[in-house]
C-alpha cells in the first residue's frame, strides 16, 4: 500500500466524495479517481460504491479506516523521529560480560532516567563477536577491550580494568612448577588472548584447556584448584569467592586492559551520540 493513496482515501472518507476530496488535496478528481482505483486494487477489493449521486464507503472501508489512521500516524512519528535530535527508538549495545556487571548498572541507571524516550537493548558477549556484530549493523555500539585496530570502527575510551591472574590459595604458578590448566572463555576473548601471550612469554606450559561461559563458574573453578584464570580485579572484589583464590602479578602491558566504546565510522544517531556523551560523564 502507497501511503500517498492512504492520504487519498482518508480525504474521500472525510469529505464524502470524491470531488470535495479533489478540492481539499488541490488536485483533479481524475487523479483521485486513479489513486483510489490503485488502492482497490492492490488490496484486492472495491473500497466505495458508484451511483449517480457519488460514492458510498464499503464495509472494508470500514475496516481499512483505522488502519489507515495509525499507519499514516506511524509514518508521521518515524519522520519527526528521523528529523528529530532528540534521542528515542532503539539502541542496541553489546558490552563484555565483566564490563555489563560492574561498570553498567549505574551508567545504564542514569542514561534511563535522562533519556526514557530510548528502548536499549543489551547484548553481552566476548570482544571478537562484539567486534563483529557491530560491523553487520546488529548492533549500535559495543563496548570492548581496546585498542581496536578496525579502520570502519571509530573507539571512544570508557574505563581501565586491572587483570589479576588467579589460582586457588597456595598454588605456584610459574615454568618450574609444572603444565597449567588453563580456565577461559572461547577464543575470542581479548582477555584470554592477552592470558595466551603471557604464557607463551612465561614459559609456562599448558595441557588442558577449560572453557567456561561465567566469570563464576571461572574463580570457583580457580579456588578448586582445577587451573588458572585471568579475571578483571573488579569483578573479583564483588564476588563471594575473591578471599578463596591466589592472585599472581602480570607485566603492566597486559594487566592493563582499556575499555571502549566502538561505534561504526560516519554513523551518527542521537541515541548513540547520548550514550556517548554519558560514558564520557562518567569518566569525570
Amino acid at each position: 500500500m502507497d501511503l500517498g493513496d492512504l492520504a487519498i482515501f482518508q480525504a474521500v472518507l472525510k469529505e464524502g466524495g470524491i470531488t470535495a476530496a479533489a478540492r481539499r488535496l488541490h488536485r483533479v478528481q481524475s487523479n483521485i479517481t486513479t489513486r483510489i482505483k490503485q488502492l482497490e486494487d492492490s488490496l484486492g477489493v472495491a473500497l466505495f460504491e458508484r451511483d449517480g449521486r457519488g460514492v458510498r464507503p464499503t464495509a472494508a472501508a470500514h475496516v481499512l479506516a483505522d488502519y489507515s489512521t495509525r499507519l499514516l500516524a506511524l509514518a508521521d512519528e518515524a519522520r519527526a523521529a528521523v528529523a528529530s535530535d532528540r534521542p528515542r527508538g532503539q539502541l542496541r549495545l553489546g558490552a563484555m560480560e565483566n564490563t555489563a556487571a560492574v561498570r553498567l548498572p549505574p551508567l545504564l541507571a542514569s542514561f534511563h532516567q535522562q533519556h526514557p524516550d530510548v528502548r536499549l537493548e543489551l547484548r553481552t558477549g566476548p570482544t571478537a563477536s562484539m567486534i563483529s556484530a557491530v560491523l553487520a549493523g546488529e548492533l549500535d555500539c559495543a563496548l570492548v577491550c581496546g585498542p581496536v585496530n578496525e579502520p570502519r570502527l571509530e573507539s571512544q575510551p570508557f574505563c581501565q580494568e586491572n587483570l589479576l591472574l588467579i589460582s586457588a590459595l597456595g598454588a605456584r604458578v610459574g615454568p618450574e612448577h609444572g603444565p597449567l590448566t588453563l580456565l577461559a572463555f572461547d577464543h575470542g576473548c581479548a582477555y584470554r588472548q592477552r592470558l595466551e601471550r603471557w604464557l607463551e612469554e612465561s614459559g609456562c606450559v599448558v595441557d588442558r584447556l577449560v572453557e567456561l561461559d561465567s566469570y563464576h563458574a571461572m574463580i570457583s573453578c580457580a579456588a578448586s584448584g582445577m587451573g588458572i584464570a585471568l579475571v578483571p580485579e573488579a569483578l573479583l572484589a564483588l564476588t563471594p569467592a575473591a578471599g578463596h583464590v591466589a592472585t599472581h602479578p602480570l607485566p603492566a602491558a597486559l594487566a592493563h586492559a582499556p575499555t571502549v566504546l566502538i561505534r561504526r565510522c560516519g554513523v551518527r544517531a542521537p541515541a548513540i551520540d547520548a550514550f556517548a556523551a554519558s560514558l564520557a560523564i562518567f569518566q569525570q
